[in-house]
């Protein structure tokens, strides 16, 4: 195993002699250097895990020599060695960035503590900046598959929007990936570094969805024993993403429109409201303008949230897309089951791509694993997806039932179709050649469960 290695910064021989010996017996290994110059170059040079510098140097001081670490590599722990008493040294040497300072005459236990602490945060910092990256990795626009033209216009417009706080409001019928979107928004923007937190506004009750978006005070309703910080204050600094924001109640609506105009919150329970720095996305798959109409949205709080509008195509619409996502499901299917696929059988991509997807990309996903679940061999074949995707076609021809009335005909078709496609309004519209909105009041008119 690799030692970690310290850079030690002290002009004075013996002391540097027996820093380098108490660093070396605490396991670690320690390149000295005898000016904060010929330090900086060592710094620039190789790998360090901290470093260790006396505040009075011969050429620069130890005050100089943090500035210009921090310049190379922020997230280096730098500890000051500094005289006994020189208080304000040691204050400046904090304010300055150092992880620690350590006053002389040396305390070499002390010494040895402190640099295994620097060395611990070193390398959690590490795991961090390596997580962050990864996550950078998964989520940012360039990783979302796009071979159709309307799903390569997506990652156009999210490149144009990443360095804006624009407020974005993302439509599309359920599993199309608004969330996946939605990260990229966030991961490619300036707010990458601060927080991305979601709410689903259709999962919570009114009472609970206000406390979970707004936060609330202490005793501010039965079972509040503690202040609890909402979404918005968690997301501050970064970026909020309110899903199925069709779903919010007209009470939260209210807020959230007051949140839009004035850029700050108050708790549930609260009396002074407060500033916050969010960029708030959200998404809906349902048609805003439709519950406008019905009453049942605010048409101001819809102007505020659709400052840019990013609509994704339903993946019927964008069948070049389904092979490579298909690719991509295997892999991690095979991955997360520990199963090994060597080859897809033509046919296999052949009918994933004939299949309408009521259920969008959410829908291929769980077929592909379930079809690598299943899988006997290393091999995906076309009857894997007989139980996921298989149409139902009737065997002989169409006839109306006699005695049955146009009004009751109608009822049958919708309500076949629905079940065909999942309850997918659109999709059953566009079989029908007839708008959704005139789904929409069919199936009020007819009562269907949908």
């Amino acid at each position: 195993m690799t030692k970690s290695r310290i850079l030690v910064i002290e002009d004075d021989p013996d002391g540097q002699r027996s820093v380098v010996e108490a660093i070396e017996d605490g396991g670690f290994e320690a390149i000295a250097a005898g000016t904060g110059k010929e330090g900086l170059k060592l710094f620039r040079e190789g790998d360090f895990d901290s470093v260790l510098s006396d505040l009075v140097l011969p050429d620069i001081d130890g005050i100089e020599v943090l500035a210009q670490i921090k310049k190379i590599d922020s997230q280096m722990p730098v500890l000051i060695m500094t005289a006994y008493g020189s208080i304000s040294s040691s204050v400046k040497a904090i304010k300055g960035g150092a992880y620690d300072y350590i006053t002389k005459p040396l305390d070499l236990d002390d010494l040895q503590s402190k640099i295994a602490r620097a060395v611990e945060t070193r390398h959690l910092r590490k795991e961090v900046l390596d997580l962050q990256k990864s996550i950078h990795s998964h989520y940012t626009a360039t990783s979302i598959i796009a071979k159709s033209p309307g799903m390569m216009e997506i990652i156009r417009q999210i490149g144009a929007l990443a360095d804006t706080n624009a407020t974005v409001l993302i439509s599309g019928e359920s599993g199309t990936g608004k969330e996946l979107v939605a990260r990229a928004l966030h991961v490619d923007s300036k707010r990458s570094t601060g927080p991305f937190v979601a709410v689903n506004c259709g999962a919570f009750a009114e009472s609970l969805l206000e406390s979970q978006l707004f936060g609330h005070e202490k005793g501010a309703f039965t079972g509040a024993t503690n202040q609890h910080k909402g979404a918005f204050e968690r997301a501050d600094g970064g970026t909020l993403f309110l899903d199925e924001i069709g779903d919010a109640p007209k009470s939260v609506q209210i807020k959230l429109l007051r949140v839009l105009e004035e850029r700050e919150i108050l708790r549930v329970g609260g009396h002074t409201p407060f500033h916050i720095d969010v960029r708030l996305i959200s998404a809906s798959n349902k048609d805003l303008d439709e519950l406008i109409e019905s009453g049942e949205f605010r048409e101001d709080l819809l102007y505020r949230l659709k400052v840019v509008t990013l609509h994704i195509p339903p993946l019927r619409q964008r069948r070049e897309d389904i092979k490579p996502l298909a690719e991509r499901f295997i892999a991690a299917a095979s991955e997360e089951h520990g199963r090994y696929i060597a080859s897809v059988e033509p046919s296999f991509y052949e009918k994933l791509e004939s299949y309408d997807w009521p259920g969008n990309v959410r829908q291929l996903q769980n077929v592909i694993e379930s079809s690598v679940i299943m899988a006997r061999e290393p091999v995906l074949r076309t009857p894997l997806l007989s139980m996921g995707i298989e149409k139902k076609r009737a065997e002989t021809g169409f006839s109306i039932p006699e005695g049955m009335s146009f009004s009751e005909l109608e009822k049958e078709i919708l309500s076949q179709l629905l079940s065909r496609y999942e309850g997918n309004r659109t999709l059953t519209a566009e079989k029908l050649g007839i708008s959704r909105r005139t789904i929409q009041r069919k199936i009020k008119e007819h009562n269907l469960p949908y």
